[in-house]
């Protein structure tokens, strides 16, 4: 049964939000002076007792083994032989009576655990992108709505304020008919051949490199600000194709190198053409090989009124230009996204003490949690990461083909 008022939410599996190492946590457990915006914003009571998968805890079939057993009744787990941190990340799964959250990567059954998590009547929050191909991401979205419960995908850049303030921009037509999408995601973390082979670059694991990664977020992006997409031509390299095999990881993006080698199966870059279905047309670029770019998210939107900018490094702002103001007045100019008008800013600090990543997440499940009390299913859900699965898709297959490819073929 879902709860249907908002003080029932501590039933459900309650907010996560990331922790500087990077855990998922339950923001319920948080002393109020650690977090009170985020506290106060969600006004969730004490956390009821969790189950997680984490570091070190099983992967792959046991957690499959582990999840199905809970949705049994059963306990959540049986140790596997290999631990999720020796793979190089630190992302876990946790469930609870009413919703399962998984933040491992895509290859680590993230479908399988979707369709079991929705056959018991689980709500889902899933990490992007959606899955590791367009089936798999259709078997999920039957299965969620077969099922009837509540689903998110970890598009996280929706979360923004200041994205959401331009959302809110350009619906008002502030900038009139869209022409143009110009989106940027560049990394520079890669670029020594020396880095070893971790799993982001081992296709059977990643799916893709910086495609699914990286371009992933622009595409969902693109989805919410300008529309729907309806052709692509793409353009893929890797241009490292072998390095050292991975010794041992040590810490964010950061890994140790043993002396063997192995091939590079990923793109290290991925850059396409699209054709909205609106008319608008847009250009993305995603890449770890941009020196001097240590997340450099960044797009803008150029329509018949004004355009608008946004760079991630400084989330707090948005750039917008108005066309229609006098000559001698037009440029671009800062808009801080702050004041307790914008998006999700009344429940924190006064004007212009500025968020941070963190509290992208604690937006997110914001939404999720309203979402289960009403439900109502929120944006960004399952059918918006098979929306993003299918470009990934035909953009991949343009870059092999050498042809445009139009969506409806995928």
């Amino acid at each position: 049964m879902i709860p249907q008022k908002a003080e029932q939410l501590h039933s459900l599996a309650v907010a996560f939000i990331r922790s500087p190492r990077g855990n998922i946590l339950p923001a319920g457990n948080l002393a109020p002076k650690n977090l009170p915006g985020g506290i106060r914003f969600l006004q969730l009571p004490q956390v009821p007792s969790q189950k997680s998968i984490g570091p070190g805890r099983g992967i792959g079939p046991s957690i499959t083994a582990g999840l199905e057993n809970f949705l049994r009744g059963g306990p959540i787990f049986s140790p596997g032989k290999k631990s999720v941190q020796k793979l190089g990340h630190t992302s876990e799964v946790t469930v609870n009576e009413h919703l399962v959250h998984s933040g491992l990567p895509g290859y680590l059954v993230h479908a399988e655990m979707a369709v079991a998590a929705a056959q018991a009547g689980k709500h889902i929050y899933c990490e992007k992108p959606l899955a590791m191909n367009v089936e798999e991401a259709r078997r999920m979205v039957d299965a969620v709505k077969k099922a009837g419960v509540i689903n998110m995908v970890n598009f996280n850049y929706r979360a923004v304020p200041a994205i959401k303030f331009a959302r809110q921009l350009i619906d008002e037509g502030v900038i009139g008919r869209v022409f143009h999408w110009r989106g940027f995601y560049l990394q520079d973390w890669i670029i020594d051949p020396g880095f070893p082979l971790v799993w982001r670059l081992e296709g059977d694991k990643a799916g893709s490199g910086s495609h699914g990664d990286l371009a992933a977020h622009l595409i969902d992006l693109a989805h919410y600000l300008v529309g729907d997409i309806d052709e692509v031509s793409g353009l893929q390299e890797t241009f490292v194709k072998q390095r050292p095999k991975l010794a041992a990881t040590t810490g964010g993006l950061t890994a140790a190198a043993s002396a063997e080698m192995g091939e590079v199966t990923v793109d290290d870059a991925s850059l396409f053409l699209a054709k909205f279905k609106n008319g608008a047309v847009g250009t993305f670029e995603a890449t770890r090989f941009a020196a001097g770019h240590r997340n450099g998210n960044m797009f803008e939107i150029n329509g018949e009124k004004g355009s608008i900018r946004f760079n991630v490094e400084r989330m707090n702002e948005i750039e917008f230009y108005d066309h229609t103001d006098p000559g001698d007045r037009q440029g671009f100019r800062v808009i801080a996204a702050t004041e307790g008008a914008h998006p999700w800013m009344g429940a924190w600090w006064p004007p212009a003490h500025i968020i941070g990543w963190a509290q992208t997440f604690t937006h997110q499940v914001y939404e999720l949690l309203n979402g289960i009390a009403g439900n109502t299913c929120p944006h960004p859900n399952f059918e918006d990461g098979l929306k993003c699965q299918m470009v990934l898709e035909a953009v991949t297959r343009s870059a092999r083909t050498r042809e445009w490819v139009k969506l409806d073929s995928i």
